[in-house]
């Protein structure tokens, strides 16, 4: 019989990140902030937690980041001067972004990782599971992961990540799973994890992506875990413990993600994320595809 577990209402994006690989744009400018298409890469990461239902949204964020503050509060200058001059549709633009959410953000301080910025969050999530949004994947808005994440977690309880299956050569790029299979073809049951494995030593091609949905007793063993790889608390260290014992915090489960994601995190697939949403944009897909395809057939 499925068990019902509390309904879960908070997001935590850690954006605290230094965005080295996309220098020297990043010098002054926040790497979240970097557009695609028209819209901040954090905007579509905050829609999807919305979307999902989590309208509290924690962002861990470090210096120079006070833009994505900015950002999602009311610019009562630019709102003025659009309504001055009756241009209703970017004036709704503006003030999408500062309506989406109530939105709260902490200082990381020191950059010690993924797990160390989840750990940031504890004063503001409590004793309530709660979702984890990485900025740098984009998830489609018609492939609703993150909803599901949440189903799959009311349902059985305990802790739940993204997984997708990756070529067996790019999983030392990912945290991966090993992983049992359940009575939900897009379900498994998560026995081990490890971060960023030779491809040798490898239990599965299924690997981690940006997605969590936490038991909020990851946070005492996150307290508790030592610098890992790259010298940095890995959040993918704690959820092993989770996955070893059941006890601890409940069960930890994948759900086998074969949706549309966009990686914004490696300049060429950010590139490659751009053309495929102008693409298919309304407003803009029809002139920008009839381009790319006279500058392909030009190139080739």
């Amino acid at each position: 019989m499925t068990q019902s577990h509390p309904r879960i209402s908070k997001a935590v994006i850690p954006a605290a990140g230094l965005g080295t690989r996309f220098l020297p744009a990043t010098k002054a400018t926040p790497k979240e902030m970097l557009p695609v298409v028209d819209k901040p890469a954090i905007q579509y990461v905050v829609e999807e937690a919305v979307a999902a239902g989590l309208d509290d949204v924690l962002m861990v964020t470090g210096r120079n980041k006070r833009p994505l503050e900015d950002h999602f509060d009311r610019n009562y200058e630019l709102e003025s001067a659009l309504q001055k001059k009756g241009d209703a549709r970017r004036l709704a633009k503006v003030q999408e972004s500062s309506d989406l959410a109530t939105m709260h953000y902490v200082r990381q301080g020191d950059p010690k990782g993924l797990g160390h910025a989840v750990l940031c969050a504890a004063p503001h999530v409590g004793d309530e599971p709660f979702a984890v949004l990485l900025g740098d994947d984009l998830i489609d808005p018609r492939d609703p992961l993150l909803q599901r994440m949440v189903e799959v977690q009311e349902q059985r309880g305990g802790s739940v990540v993204a997984l997708m299956e990756v070529a067996p050569e790019q999983i030392h790029l990912y945290g991966c799973a090993a992983v049992e299979t359940t009575e939900d073809s897009d379900v498994v049951q998560v026995s081990g994890l490890v971060e960023k494995p030779d491809p040798a030593d490898a239990p599965s091609n299924y690997a981690i992506i940006g997605r969590y949905v936490l038991d909020p007793n990851i946070f005492d063993i996150l307290r508790r875990t030592e610098p890992g790889r790259g010298g940095e608390i890995q959040l993918t260290d704690a959820l092993q413990q989770l996955a070893a014992d059941e006890k601890i915090g409940g069960p930890v489960h994948g759900v086998v993600f074969k949706g549309r994601r966009y990686d914004t995190g490696d300049r060429g697939d950010y590139l490659r994320a751009i053309v495929r949403l102008a693409c298919e944009r309304e407003d803009l897909g029809p002139d920008f595809r009839t381009w790319l395809r006279s500058y392909v057939a030009e190139e080739m």
